[in-house]
């Protein structure tokens, strides 16, 4: 029973974790304090491309390339922030400054018109120059998926880091679910903790 208990805590937490971050000013600057990837909230996306891209991800990170990843659909993805939306090199900048407290690495930023990266929140003029050989993905979110896989490819490979993942399938949905609820438990009271110091500190500064 208490073990049940433990379970549906873990899931309730998952399943509010955009929520939260939603009601909090620019979604996916809380969102990515504490996962790696950012998906857009009102849409239904391939989740097999979801996984690819969760498991190039982990092999990035592997490889000592550790990179983070925000898919924006629409402005409502960017909550108070969407005067940045089809501005992808200048919302990744502006979230690489919002995560810096806490993740001050690598950060790429697809959007239907195209890629934007950042390190700590600054533009990085090399990297920039291999996303423009990218063909912008379109207003579909899937395609957005497969996108920032590729772009992800393209920058380690460019610093020179190769990428080797394993085969995604059906197989790992156990699997997933187990890493899913193990980062949820690590991470749900730091992402806690940070959402209310963030809320302090803009109240503070809106007196």
């Amino acid at each position: 029973m208490a073990k049940r208990l433990t379970v549906l805590a873990v899931v309730l937490a998952v399943f509010g974790l955009p929520a939260a971050a939603h009601a909090n000013g620019d979604p996916a600057s809380d969102y990515l304090l504490v996962q790696r990837l950012f998906l857009p909230f009102t849409t239904k996306i391939d989740r097999t491309e979801v996984k690819r891209l969760d498991a190039l991800l982990s092999a990035a990170e592997r490889a000592n390339f550790r990179i983070r990843v925000a898919v924006i659909l629409s402005p409502s993805d960017l909550g108070t922030a969407f005067s940045l939306y089809r501005k992808p090199e200048h919302y990744a900048e502006f979230l690489g400054l919002e995560l810096a407290f806490v993740y001050r690495g690598r950060l790429l930023v697809v959007m239907p018109n195209g890629y934007g990266y950042s390190v700590k929140g600054d533009p990085d003029p090399k990297a920039s120059k291999t996303l423009k050989g990218l063909a912008p993905p379109g207003r579909d979110a899937t395609k957005e998926v497969v996108g920032a896989e590729t772009a992800v490819r393209m920058l380690a490979s460019a610093a020179g880091h190769r990428l080797v993942v394993g085969k995604v399938g059906s197989s790992s949905n156990t699997r997933d679910r187990i890493t899913i609820a193990a980062a949820a438990t690590a991470g749900i009271a730091l992402f806690a903790a940070v959402v209310l110091y963030r809320r302090q500190r803009r109240s503070a500064a809106s007196v």
